[in-house]
């Protein structure tokens, strides 16, 4: 078996988790498969199996990788979703950040999934993704999110007019600072940040949410995911930003937008211990009451 991991930068005080990790890895003849720049980080400071590897890039991701490790936090997931693209590769996130409201499996558990990797004892979770299409090249080989597409205004700009569209129905103009698409996955993200509501990761839609919205009967709306959502912007500013997932980039105003389901989806790796429900109320603290 082997196992590709992905990291950002690990604190000097998660090093004795990340040796006991490659430990367990070697316990179970699990072959590591590691992201240069993180293997460079760690190679004089870990004892690594002789049998470590290093890859580049998502092409270096061939058919005999198993998993993907993402050692870090939401953010390093969705940096790793990028690496993954279509090849349909399960991703275990393990967390080494803050909430790890994605990267669900904590520092306390490494011995249980590297088990549970050996032994093929986990659930796997298939998550919905968003595609942009445009008629400026955006994103480029990687224009899909995990969590949610967003336009924004730039900086201090005014407010910014959305006129939108589903399967190029009129749906609403958003005075606003900007206007969030998330999938389920990403409904529990930037979307509630901005109240928008929290659906479950199987529902089949997206949630059009408003940043800031300059109107009191403007709320957040849930739309089938089989819908094509089509935007046309209005804006006294030359340029609007354009965001996916922790990726962004500035455009013209006048570019052409549309969202739509992507057509692969993330395989999302959690114990059978865990669920969605369990980590709503363990990260959120959803329905945290005192008298429960």
């Amino acid at each position: 078996m082997k196992v590709a991991i992905y990291s950002r930068v690990i604190e000097e005080d998660y090093y004795s988790d990340i040796q006991l990790f490659f430990d367990e890895l070697y316990k179970h003849k699990i072959q590591p498969v590691i992201f240069c720049s993180f293997f460079e980080q760690i190679q004089n400071k870990i004892n690594l199996p002789l049998s470590a590897a290093t890859f580049n890039s998502s092409e270096d991701l061939n058919g005999d990788i198993d998993f993907i490790i993402s050692f870090g936090g939401d953010g390093t997931l969705l940096d790793t979703v990028t690496l993954v693209r279509d090849k349909n590769i399960p991703v275990m996130g393990i967390n080494f950040g803050r909430l790890g409201f994605l990267a669900g499996i904590g520092r306390n558990e490494l011995t249980v999934a590297v088990q549970s990797m050996g032994k093929r004892a986990f659930v796997i979770d298939k998550r919905t993704m968003i595609h942009v299409d445009s008629d400026q090249s955006l994103f480029g080989q990687v224009p899909y999110a995990l969590n949610e597409f967003a336009i924004h205004k730039r900086d201090t700009e005014p407010m910014i007019k959305i006129h939108t569209y589903l399967n190029g129905e009129f749906l609403n103009t958003y005075w606003a600072d900007g206007l969030i698409v998330a999938t389920p996955t990403g409904s529990t993200g930037y979307s509630l940040s901005c109240n928008g509501p929290i659906v479950f990761p199987e529902s089949g839609s997206f949630v059009i949410t408003p940043v800031a919205p300059h109107n009191l009967n403007v709320r957040p709306i849930i739309v089938p995911d089989d819908n094509i959502i089509s935007f046309e912007i209005e804006s006294r500013s030359e340029q609007i930003i354009c965001a996916l997932d922790s990726r962004r980039e500035i455009v013209s105003r006048d570019v052409q937008l549309a969202v739509r389901k992507e057509s692969f989806h993330l395989s999302l790796v959690r114990l059978n211990e865990n669920n969605f429900l369990q980590t709503l109320r363990n990260k959120l603290t959803w329905g945290l009451d005192k008298r429960n």
